[in-house]
């Protein structure tokens, strides 16, 4: 029998990381999580998750942005590929961009944030487990 998936969530509402815990956990996943940023990254390199959940808005106004950022820039090939799907209040439909103007050599002026999905908070449970089974059904980590 295999392993299962780790699914790391980083997020700083501690109740809401009690509730998909519950709910990945009876899916059969292992999780694990981190309320910021800096223990994510840290969690991140010690675990190698199959997948990221992530908050946006942590305690350090947009933390989640920097994370994807820092992580995306690691030279491992893991970090660049691992799966991200984003629950934030940041609605699906916007248009999240690091740079809506100009480039920083890493990412070109307006580059897509470079993650496999997006959910709204709250999130639906059953459209939650749907978008995590996609985002690891299409991840190429080689």
């Amino acid at each position: 029998m295999s392993e299962p998936a780790t699914i790391l969530v980083v997020d700083d509402d501690s109740d809401l990381v009690t509730t998909l815990k519950v709910v990945l956990e009876g899916a059969g996943y292992r999780v694990i999580s981190a309320p910021n940023a800096e223990q994510g990254m840290t969690r991140a390199e010690g675990e190698r998750p199959a997948l990221i959940l992530l908050d946006i808005m942590m305690p350090n106004a947009t933390e989640g942005f920097h994370f994807v950022w820092r992580l995306r820039r690691h030279e491992e090939r893991y970090f660049q590929k691992v799966p991200i799907v984003v629950l934030s209040a940041i609605h699906e439909q916007t248009d999240i961009r690091f740079y809506p103007d100009t480039g920083d050599g890493t990412y070109r002026a307006g580059e897509f944030l470079p993650v496999q999905d997006f959910l709204d908070k709250p999130v639906d449970p059953t459209r939650l487990l749907e978008r995590i089974g996609r985002a690891l059904a299409l991840v190429d980590t080689t």
